[in-house]
């Protein structure tokens, strides 16, 4: 109900929006609301559009979802099949990051970011997705990878595989079930985070959630619902569609991993 309220409400003129009939299909469709949404987007005085602010999210969101993916197979992968001692401690202190609150890491993170000379850069909010990310992947990895039978691992060893050999050859091709367990949690809480794009990043280099955000909390006269409802919806459109093409996919990798046998 609330996406078809959005639906309708994006299609709307003014002049139906303020008859107050919330339910109503729109008389005619109108396209005036989702090009303004998309065309005039703003930070403080400057508009410049949404769809700046759209490729910006996607920019840094890609990377961040690939990096903090690998990583955290390899993650995995290390904690399941490679016993040092400490790797429980280690195993347990990444399962303490993953209850970790955004607010709580905004001041090591800033200090961090401006030792390393990346503070307001894409770069930047790349390197703070992946490592609040990491502690979720590895997560997620590992609880999968231990259901590989042991005996699938030996017979490689026994073959003469190598560590990475067998990273690469035997547990990546039987990963992409939680792969895209992880790409799917990760593009959405990249692609929908406000908080660290809000504090991380500047200008015209912030993602599409603070231009919404900017938008909607802009007042330049009478209130326009119709370009709020559109610019909602093209904030929302990516990761609509990720469930829409990939949820099957995405149940079926949490219950690959819910067992082991």
């Amino acid at each position: 109900m609330p996406l078809y309220v959005m639906l309708s409400t994006s299609f709307k003129t003014a002049d139906e929006i303020r008859a107050g009939n919330l339910l109503s299909l729109p008389a005619q469709l109108d396209l005036h609301a989702w090009s303004k949404a998309w065309s005039s987007a703003c930070t403080g005085s400057t508009c410049d559009g949404m769809r700046g602010y759209f490729w910006n999210s996607v920019s840094f969101v890609v990377p961040s979802v690939l990096i903090s993916t690998l990583m955290g197979a390899f993650n995995g992968y290390v904690l399941t099949m490679w016993r040092f001692r400490g790797s429980d401690t280690l195993f347990g202190l990444l399962m303490i990051g993953c209850f970790i609150p955004f607010q709580v890491v905004l001041l090591p993170m800033a200090r961090t970011l401006g030792a390393l000379g990346i503070a307001s850069t894409t770069g930047g909010l790349i390197f703070v997705h992946v490592v609040y990310g990491l502690a979720f992947t590895t997560l997620f990895f590992r609880n999968y990878y231990v259901t590989i039978p042991d005996e699938l691992v030996k017979a490689a060893k026994i073959d003469g595989a190598g560590f990475f050999l067998i990273f690469r050859r035997i547990t990546l091709p039987l990963s992409v079930p939680i792969f895209v367990v992880s790409v799917i949690w990760q593009f959405t809480q990249v692609w929908n985070d406000f908080l660290f794009g809000v504090v991380f990043s500047s200008g015209e280099r912030q993602p599409i959630t603070v231009a919404l955000n900017n938008l909607v909390n802009t007042s330049t006269g009478v209130k326009e619902y119709d370009v709020d409802m559109a610019a909602a919806i093209i904030a929302a459109l990516p990761t609509l569609f990720v469930y829409v093409v990939a949820g099957k996919y995405f149940v079926r990798g949490l219950t690959a991993g819910a067992v082991k046998g």
